[in-house]
């Protein structure tokens, strides 16, 4: 069991890592692909400027009601790569399944 402290830490990690990547880049596609609740979901995509990750929601042009997706512009002082090597073991600690 990990502290709820690193849970919340490597939870932002590769959420943005799911933004980035385009695996998963709205609320329903990172639900599913973590198995987290909405609302979690939602404060950590709210959460990740305390690491100082730059990510913004971009509308669908031409669409409504909140249709569109997230993008990391940048990753401030998280090495990006360092991520994107250790995601597997990422999710593996968090029990998400691997993306």
């Amino acid at each position: 069991m990990i502290s709820k402290t690193r849970s919340s830490f490597l939870r932002r990690l590769y959420v943005a890592w799911l933004i980035d990547s385009g695996r998963a880049t709205d609320v329903p596609s990172l639900v599913a692909a973590t198995g987290m609740p909405r609302r979690t979901a939602q404060d950590t995509l709210a959460a990740l400027a305390e690491l100082d990750i730059d990510c913004v929601f971009e509308q669908a042009e031409g669409s409504r009601n909140n249709s569109g997706r997230y993008r990391i512009h940048s990753w401030g002082p998280i090495d990006a790569h360092w991520v994107g090597a250790h995601a597997a073991r990422i999710a593996s600690e968090l029990e998400y399944p691997c993306a």
